[in-house]
């Protein structure tokens, strides 16, 4: 089978689709974030239904909207949270059969915010450096998917494994996330106190570099006010806090280095839910009560 003949075309794209596996991790030293999926665990579930490796190329797809045309026969999933998805207008369950000619449509999510569309061979567009995934941040990987745009496809490795029923990513009306502590949370006043005191609202300006929260500023300690740091390591889930106390959650597209304090970060099995929370939602963090390291040492050497 020729995988340049399997693809589909991307008729409308709604707010955002990109392409997106598991990232590009190890290139920091580069400058390079590790990108890929928000919400790994959905792009993996998508996989695994279409019989594709867990870290194939999909779609990440913001607030719905999105249309394809499959140009060869092939089988399709979308996950996340739950909207509707219909072939040729009908409303299907996932997974399903995409024949040659027919249009798969995603509709909004009714929580969360991204879907993601797996595809039966994966999406075989070039890799730069070991990954296909978009990286807003730096622009390395494809474009944000444009209208017209042709995705070839690559050849299918595995049978597509049937779900009775798909469970949705569920997205909570008030959103808790831990935070362990460090690297830098001795440049504020109590920062655990004031961690677990906060009361924020997520913020309408974040996108894949990061989710800002807006609610209570968190203080420095008097003898670091006025105080800069000179530009350190970042890692994805760290919690940095700029000048006028709002924290900042660093998500897959971060920039690899920072000069502001990190007071903690929030390990990676609190992740998924970031990518799906909205703007206005309520959020506390979590101190970890006793962690068994603290952050610093996510932090490489």
């Amino acid at each position: 089978m020729n995988a340049v003949a399997r693809s589909v075309t991307v008729l409308r794209t709604g707010p955002q689709a990109l392409v997106q596996d598991l990232g590009r991790p190890g290139h920091a030293h580069l400058g390079v974030p590790p990108s890929g999926a928000l919400d790994r665990p959905s792009l993996a579930l998508a996989n695994r239904l279409v019989g594709n490796p867990e870290g194939a190329a999909g779609l990440e797809v913001l607030l719905g909207g999105l249309v394809l045309r499959a140009n060869a026969s092939c089988t399709v999933a979308v996950t996340g949270p739950w909207a509707p998805v219909l072939v040729n207008g009908v409303h299907r369950d996932s997974p399903c059969h995409l024949a040659p000619g027919d249009e798969l449509a995603v509709g909004a999510p009714e929580a969360g915010l991204r879907c993601y569309v797996a595809l039966s061979g994966g999406v075989a567009v070039p890799a730069e450096l070991g990954s296909r995934a978009t990286d807003l941040l730096s622009g390395i990987g494809p474009d944000p998917l444009r209208d017209g745009d042709e995705l070839p496809l690559g050849d299918p490795v595995g049978p597509p494994v049937g779900v009775d029923v798909l469970v949705p990513a569920h997205v909570p009306d008030e959103l808790v996330v831990p935070v362990v502590l460090g690297p830098r949370d001795d440049w504020f006043d109590g920062a655990a106190r004031q961690l677990t005191a906060g009361r924020w609202v997520v913020s309408d300006r974040g996108n894949r570099v990061g989710l800002r929260l807006d609610g209570t500023a968190l203080r420095r300690a008097p003898e670091h006010l006025g105080r800069e740091l000179p530009s350190e390591g970042l890692v994805t889930g760290a919690v940095q806090v700029p000048a006028d106390g709002q924290p900042v959650v660093f998500l897959a597209d971060h920039p690899t280095t920072g000069g502001y304090p990190v007071i903690g970060v929030v390990p990676e099995p609190a992740l998924p839910a970031l990518a799906q929370v909205r703007p206005g939602t309520p959020l506390r963090l979590q101190v970890l009560p006793a962690p068994p390291e603290r952050a610093v040492d996510y932090y490489p050497a």
